[in-house]
């Protein structure tokens, strides 16, 4: 039987199955693999508290506020913003208002985002490949110890990678279509809307999504080239709703758009959250990976194999572009609409976009930010493995198997020897059981008179490549949940003791109270009628205060201390007009530093100390 042939009965097969009734034992096991999620996305979800606080006090703002909510305002009196589009705090703040404001009520619509994205990337899989390749997809997304991360985190990553997954889908779909223009349209919104979730990052899988429905939708050239010219339009239109009111706001009664030099969202998505990250020239820097290299790693096509990157989603990264190379080979000489090689560019040209940016990108970068490869990994490893498993008596795609299970098993026991504390033991079974699978691989179908052993024979060596490829990141992701992350820099995995992601985010100097502030400090800003109850720089320094408080606290100079706001006339003007209660010199939050605000506090007020804290009272009351 020809290669052509084959392939073509593996897709009618695979629709068959997709045709069937809902009740069947795949799609109990897919509902068996959504619990799991869930229960181990939402299990112990506090323990992270209020993760990023930078966020987290944008979430608070926006439970309180609703022009707060809509701009992602810091705070209530909608001072500055964040340094993102404000979409994924739109859902906390929903969230928060519905439920009233808490870590639970912040962070579980981001876990339920995560169960989402599994489900719907099986989806996706499935269509085409059937729910075998499918559920290994799932599998693989969620236990990627990044993602066990950052869909327990308030970071905008969850809704960023969950809309992306989508959008894939729709592009999915749109190929199959005899009626493909909604499907296009709908993917072009979810990525529009995936940008004002965190900008720029959300269009990296825009050329592989492009490219895939240009190659294989069924429509004429002419009707392809026609829809996704439509498409791109939806595009514009589901960001551009949201910049285009913030751009026509009248900048004077809404916040200041924090990140930017210019109080404009289009001069923060093209700088600092745009080519900024590209050539390191990000105003307000805090530093990139730059052409020494530094906290994340040199620049180069190695970073994601090295440094903290490693291990957070490169477990199956390896086997990710095996399979990649092994699919296209296998789709090359067959029709322009196969849907293998359709598949095989919109996820392997999200992992090599994506995982090419990141690689060489100079600017800031967070080993987190691999969330956004886990499903193009994810994917690739579900289908690369079932066509390969099902050609296995064939000697060229079961040696390629064999040789993609041992190095992954290899691969797994270096990232695991990073830690070499943590279940040591193990890295030997991993190894083991990925040797032992190569072999069985190798030799089993050569074995003669196997008859019912052959069956055996089979769930055996699935078995041990389910624990070579998937018990590491499994138990790496285990680790992530069971271990708070807290802070604007985390990583999954295990403690180490150290390094940039490992510990808790910066508290602020004062009592034991909550977030580290007094319970003195808490009850005077609480008391304050002020419109700020209080102004300090940066937010890191602003963020415990007024989580612990329930009050707006400005925060000078946005999240870093380097944006112009607020003037120093316009910051004596407030005073002036009692609408700023005190002003407190944080120390050691790190970041910029408006001089020029502090000096002038500190020459024209006297402080006082409230549990512990340096106060200035502004509004000349105590």
């Amino acid at each position: 039987m020809s290669t052509a042939v084959q392939e073509r009965a593996v897709h009618e097969r695979d629709a068959v199955e997709v045709r069937r009734g809902w009740w069947t034992r795949e799609h109990a096991l897919l509902i068996a693999l959504l619990a799991a999620t869930a229960v181990a996305y939402c299990w112990n979800l506090t323990v992270n508290g209020y993760a990023n606080e930078y966020y987290s006090m944008a979430v608070q703002a926006g439970a309180q506020d609703w022009k707060a909510w809509f701009f992602g305002a810091l705070d209530a009196a909608n001072g500055i913003t964040v340094d993102k589009t404000p979409a994924s705090l739109w859902l906390m703040g929903l969230s928060a208002r519905v439920f009233g404001f808490s870590s639970f009520s912040m962070l579980l619509p981001q876990a339920l985002l995560g169960v989402a994205s599994v489900g719907v990337l099986y989806a996706a899989v499935r269509r085409w490949f059937g729910s075998s390749a499918a559920l290994i997809a799932g599998a693989v997304l969620a236990t990627t110890p990044v993602a066990a991360l950052m869909f327990r985190f308030n970071n905008p990553d969850a809704l960023l990678v969950f809309l992306m997954v989508a959008a894939a889908w729709a592009v999915t779909r749109a190929i199959d279509a005899k009626k493909a223009l909604r499907w296009l349209v709908l993917a072009g919104l979810l990525i529009g809307f995936a940008f004002l979730a965190k900008m720029l990052q959300a269009f990296l899988v825009l050329p592989a999504l492009a490219l895939a429905y240009g190659v294989a939708g069924s429509a004429r050239l002419r009707t392809r080239l026609l829809h996704l010219l439509a498409a791109a339009g939806a595009v514009v239109v589901g960001a551009g709703w949201w910049v285009l009111i913030a751009e026509l706001w009248p900048a004077s009664a809404r916040p200041y758009i924090g990140g930017s030099t210019s109080n404009s969202i289009l001069e923060l998505a093209l700088g600092y959250n745009g080519l900024g990250r590209l050539n390191g020239e990000e105003v307000g820097s805090v530093g990139g990976g730059g052409q020494g290299g530094g906290m994340w790693g040199t620049p180069g096509l190695g970073r994601l194999f090295s440094s903290e990157m490693q291990t957070q989603a490169s477990w199956l990264l390896p086997a990710a572009l095996v399979a990649l190379v092994a699919l296209a080979a296998l789709s090359w000489r067959l029709a322009r609409t196969d849907r293998m090689r359709a598949f095989a560019i919109i996820w392997g040209g999200w992992l090599l976009v994506t995982g090419l940016t990141f690689s060489l990108m100079q600017g800031i970068i967070h080993s987190y930010y691999t969330v956004a490869l886990a499903p193009a990994i994810a994917a690739l490893v579900g289908v690369g493995v079932v066509v390969l498993w099902r050609r296995r008596t064939e000697l060229v795609p079961r040696a390629v198997l064999a040789g993609t299970v041992v190095l992954t098993g290899l691969w797994n026991w270096r990232l695991l020897a990073e830690t070499p504390t943590f279940v040591p033991w193990l890295r030997w079974v991993v190894v083991f059981a990925a040797v032992a699978a190569g072999v069985l691989l190798l030799v089993g179908p050569e074995l003669p008179n196997l008859g019912d052993g052959a069956r055996y024979l089979a769930v055996i060596a699935a078995t041990l490549i389910g624990v070579a490829s998937l018990a590491a990141p499994a138990a790496s992701a285990a680790a992530t949940i069971g271990s708070a992350h807290t802070g604007s820099i985390v990583s999954a995995g295990p403690a180490t003791g150290g390094g940039p992601g490992g510990g808790a985010g910066t508290s602020f100097l004062g009592g034991g109270g909550t977030a580290g502030v007094s319970e003195e400090l808490v009850s005077l800003l609480q008391n304050s009628d002020s419109r700020w109850a209080a102004a300090t720089q940066t937010a890191n320094g602003a963020a415990p205060l007024q989580l612990a408080s329930g009050e707006p606290v400005l925060a000078i100079g946005g999240f870093n201390g380097t944006d112009a706001f607020p003037s120093l006339e316009q910051f004596q003007e407030w005073v002036a007009d009692g609408e700023i209660g005190f002003y407190i010199p944080a120390t050691g939050h790190g970041g910029g530093r408006n001089s020029k605000i502090e000096t002038w506090v500190t020459e024209n007020f006297t402080p006082q100390t409230v549990g512990g804290t340096t106060v200035y009272d502004l509004a000349g009351h105590s």
